[in-house]
């Protein structure tokens, strides 16, 4: 006699309950940080116009000129970076270090006068860019975003299998029944707003997984790579670009945060195997010469200036574009001007530049308002989503208990579901580890559930 065909359901809803159960919080957390940060350009010049904002004059003092207000204004500290207008009425900015906190300094580039401090660290957008990347404690939470984010792909593809119509019409799967109430309206908006946007959360996962410290750096090491002959005649440090960027701050791209750091001039060259000079930097070129500098290779307005902290150092002139196709990143020689190296999309592989398109659509940048209010509709579903399920939960599971989905019999295993598992465990290890940390979890819930279900029948 034939087999019956096993029924997997009850397993795919058990293993979407625990993605789901661990995901919810962050997904909800990262759509509302995403939300702020999304809109930073329409909120950094509402919430701070009396810093950012300035009348437009005929004639710019010099970048020089504008440093030197700053390091009268803040005699103590060290400037770090100097971020140039973007337009004609936008104020320079310069990034300082003082008394133990980080400062952002708003400049008149017309008058030079100082017109006020930012904390580059808590501010509305660096704390939700910052609770975005690492939950604001550094390494554990980064580990805890990315699991959560391969945890998300296990719910996108659970969430499929429970959503498959099975011979359904299209209400409830297509389009919710808003005639219904109770459990089957939140079970309808949870399941046709997670299928619609099961693809898009996909895309917003993976994206966001490059910028990880884990497997955004083991996937950055494999295909992040450019051709050695671009830095064999520069002096290199052990330094990465990456360590230009922060929870806090974006300064170069992500193609570019695996590369080295040159080193510049004299000490380059008597620095033993890329050791760093820990002499302070003592640059003989202008920071108007730098601005010259991107001026003349047509680096992309909105790029910042990020200056050398030690003698064998460098000026970095970075922008993260909101195109990726204008991207650049330069390293210029502190004692002679040199351009060491002149990285564009064109240098960037194939991957890189996919990845790079990624992170901008990612952010909302690369088309503008349309791509902010794609991304907002992103949000606002996984906000829905994970809702929906909370509350079809809360609804459903019996009262005094926690409401694991059940397995109603003894069931094969399932090998398409294993390989899927093992797939997911093979591209991303820590989530790899976190699945069988839960899989044993659940077999020692199993153990006990049967265990009562013997013992109750044995009492009667």
């Amino acid at each position: 006699m034939k087999q019956p065909t096993p029924n997997f359901y009850n397993l795919a809803w058990r293993w979407h309950f625990y993605a789901g159960l661990f995901v919810a919080p962050f997904m909800v957390m990262l759509a509302l940080t995403g939300i702020i940060y999304l809109f930073k350009p329409q909120l950094d010049p509402l919430m701070y116009g009396s810093l950012m904002n300035v009348p437009a004059g005929h004639h710019s003092l010099s970048a020089d000129t504008l440093l030197n207000r700053v390091q009268s204004a803040y005699p103590q500290g060290q400037v770090t970076q100097y971020l140039p207008p973007i337009n004609a009425e936008r104020s320079a900015q310069f990034v300082v270090k003082n008394a133990g906190s980080e400062l952002n300094v708003f400049v008149d580039p017309y008058q030079g006068d100082v017109l006020g401090e930012q904390d580059a660290k808590n501010n509305l957008q660096a704390i939700a860019r910052a609770i975005h990347g690492e939950l604001m404690i550094g390494t554990v939470g980064d580990r805890l975003i990315e699991m959560a984010a391969g945890w998300g792909i296990v719910l996108v593809v659970s969430g499929v299998f429970l959503w498959w119509p099975r011979g359904k019409g299209g209400a409830g799967i297509l389009w919710p029944r808003l005639s219904s109430k109770g459990r089957v309206l939140w079970r309808d908006l949870h399941a046709v707003t997670g299928f619609w946007g099961a693809a898009l959360l996909l895309v917003m996962l993976l994206s966001g997984m490059t910028w990880t410290g884990f497997w955004g750096a083991k996937y950055a090491e494999v295909w992040n790579r450019f051709p050695a002959a671009m830095w064999d005649s520069v002096p290199k440090s052990d330094e990465q670009a990456r360590s230009l960027n922060t929870a806090t701050r974006q300064t170069v791209p992500w193609a570019m945060e695996n590369t080295p750091m040159p080193m510049s001039g004299d000490h380059a060259e008597h620095m033993a195997h890329g050791g760093a000079s820990t002499a302070p930097a003592a640059p003989t070129i202008s920071l108007q010469d730098v601005q010259d500098i991107a001026a003349q290779r047509q680096v992309e307005p909105g790029y910042s200036i990020t200056f050398p902290s030690t003698a064998s150092g460098v000026f970095t002139i970075a922008v993260f574009a909101d195109d990726p196709r204008n991207d650049a990143t330069l390293h210029v020689d502190q004692y002679s001007g040199e351009v060491l190296a002149d990285v564009r999309w064109e240098h960037y592989g194939n991957v890189a530049r996919a990845t790079e398109l990624g992170v901008v659509l990612h952010e909302g940048k690369m088309f503008g308002l349309f791509n902010q209010i794609v991304i907002l509709l992103i949000c606002l579903m996984i906000l829905l989503s994970a809702v929906s399920g909370v509350v079809i939960w809360w609804k459903r599971r019996p009262l005094g208990k926690f409401g694991v989905p059940p397995l109603l019999h003894d069931l094969p295993t399932w090998k398409t579901g294993v390989l899927i598992m093992l797939a997911l465990a093979v591209m991303f290890p820590l989530v790899g580890a976190s699945l069988v940390v839960v899989w044993l979890l659940d077999r020692v819930l199993l153990m006990r559930a049967g265990r009562q279900t013997e013992s109750a029948s044995s009492s009667s």
